[in-house]
Parts: C-alpha cells; sequence; structure tokens
C-alpha cells in the first residue's frame, strides 16, 4: 500500500510515528554513551534497535526517509544530564505512551502495528528494572526537608509579617529560624534513619538531603523579604514561591515515581497555605492584644 492511498489524517500519523521512532532511537543511543553500568547500557541500547526497526517498518509504507527531531532530540539528552536518568527517561516514557495510543488508530491498517505497540509497552518494564539512582533513595529525606521547610517557614514569616511589618527584622527572624530548622531537622534525620536501619540508605547522606533540601527552601522564601520593602508585597511573592516549589518538585516526583501529580500537589499546598494562614491570624492577634 502506498502511503499516497492512505487518507491524510493517517499519512500524517504514519510520518509523526516514523519521526517519533528516529528521535527515540537516537535519544537512547546518546544517553547510552554516558552510562557506566554495561547491563543498563545494553539494554538502552536494544531499545535504540527496536525504535529503529520500528522506524524501517514504518518506512515501508510511507517510502520516505524521516530524520529525529533534533530539537526533542537535545531536549531529552539535555534534561537526562540536568535532572537525572530516572527523570528524564521516565519523561520519554510518557512521550512513548502518548506514541502508543497513536497505534490505536493504524494498528487495523498496518497489521505490524500490533507487535509494535506491544513492543514500546515492553520498554517501559525494562526502563523501570534497569533505573536505579541514588536520589531516588533519598527521596523521602528530600521531601521531608523541603515539605517541613515550607510548612513551617510559610508560616512563621506569614506570622512575623504582622507581628513586625518589617521587611528587614521578618527577613533575619526567619534567616534565623531557617538556618536552626535545617539543621534541626538535618539531626533528626540523621538519628531517625540510623535507628530504622534502612536498606540501601546511608544515615549521612540522608541527613545531607535533608539538610540541603530544607535550606534552600529557606533561601528562596525569605529571598522576597530581602529585595521588597513592603513586607505583604513580600509575603505575597513568598507564597507564590512556595507554590511553584511545591508544583515543580511534585511534577519532578510524580514522573520519577509514577505518582498522582494533582493529588500529591493538593496535599502539600493544602497544608503549607493553611498553616501560613493560621500563623498569619495568630500573629494579626498577637500584635492587636499586646500592642506591638
Amino acid at each position: 500500500m502506498s502511503i499516497k492511498q492512505l487518507p491524510p489524517e493517517i499519512q500524517t500519523l504514519l510520518l509523526n510515528a516514523q519521526r517519533n521512532e528516529a528521535t527515540e532511537a537516537t535519544v537512547y543511543k546518546r544517553i547510552s554513551k554516558r552510562i557506566k553500568n554495561q547491563t543498563n547500557k545494553a539494554v538502552l541500547l536494544q531499545i535504540a534497535e527496536d525504535e529503529l526497526r520500528h522506524y524501517q517498518i514504518w518506512k515501508k509504507y510511507s517510502w520516505k526517509d524521516v530524520k529525529a527531531d533534533k530539537k526533542m532530540v537535545f531536549l531529552y539528552v539535555m534534561i537526562t544530564h540536568v535532572f537525572g536518568l530516572t527523570f528524564g527517561l521516565k519523561l520519554m516514557e510518557r512521550w512513548e505512551k502518548s506514541a502508543i495510543l497513536n497505534y490505536e488508530w493504524v494498528k487495523n491498517i498496518f497489521p505490524e502495528g500490533i507487535t509494535i505497540q506491544h513492543e514500546e509497552e515492553q520498554h517501559e518494564q525494562k526502563l523501570l528494572e534497569m533505573l536505579d539512582e541514588t536520589v531516588l533513595h533519598y527521596l523521602g529525606s528530600i521531601v521531608l526537608g523541603l515539605n517541613d521547610a515550607l510548612v513551617e517557614l510559610t508560616g512563621v514569616l506569614a506570622g512575623l509579617t504582622f507581628g513586625f511589618q518589617d521587611s528587614k527584622m521578618v527577613a533575619f527572624s526567619g534567616l534565623i529560624t531557617g538556618v536552626a530548622a535545617a539543621m534541626s531537622m538535618a539531626g533528626s534525620e540523621f538519628l531517625s534513619t540510623t535507628t530504622e536501619h534502612q536498606s540501601g540508605i546511608d544515615p549521612r547522606k540522608a541527613s545531607l538531603f535533608t539538610g540541603i533540601a530544607y535550606i534552600g527552601t529557606v533561601i528562596l522564601l525569605l529571598l522576597p523579604y530581602f529585595l521588597c520593602k513592603n513586607v505583604f508585597v513580600a509575603l505575597s511573592f513568598t507564597l507564590l514561591i512556595a507554590i511553584s516549589i511545591i508544583a515543580l518538585f511534585n511534577f519532578y516526583s510524580s514522573i520519577a515515581q509514577w505518582h498522582s501529580f494533582k493529588k500529591r500537589f493538593l496535599q502539600m499546598i493544602s497544608i503549607s497555605l493553611g498553616v501560613a494562614f493560621i500563623s498569619f491570624c495568630v500573629g494579626l492577634i498577637v500584635k492587636q492584644v499586646f500592642w506591638i
């Protein structure tokens, strides 16, 4: 069957599927070059070969050479460099899932579509079996530091904003509180992981991840108070930063751990903003009662 005999929408779908296969094959090959684990490297190269074979199948019908999307190749390779192999490849897997849905349109016209669909579904399982990154072992420690900083500091800053109504006072008070809390949380995480004897978890690394996540969040939340003279403008930006941190972190973990973005995002937002609102009210009450 010639591609010219197909409806225009199927022609477009066929060429897009062919381009996707070429793009994915290129991405897997490039990523495999920096993988030291030989088993993982072999799996990636095997998947790349499968993608190229799929490309050749589609080419039988299109009779066209389609090049990989250079922008997408660059994007996914860069993502794995910046955010890690796990995040990059699982993001690729989500992309492949959308391609699998496309095969439903064509498998009745192209018999090979069934085989390609089956092999694409197998790729996810292979990748899940091979991925093992240090950061994933300590994601719980990162969540602990990040979430506690968001909840505690947004609450403290909201309370201090009405209590002092001076951006520099709030900023320095928040910085002292944040640094002390970060060290406290890091120490608590060290003792917790030492006591629990979790397999594959180094207590020192766990406490380090918790401390870094906490202090990093503290710095970001305090920036508006150092930059803005109006405390209420600063508080508004701080809450916006807190929401952005929650959104970005949950997007990352939803990809890396296959959990629901919406559910976790709403949970963290509700807790952080709820505590901030309560603290805001407490600060207002304290100001009125003690005439601060």
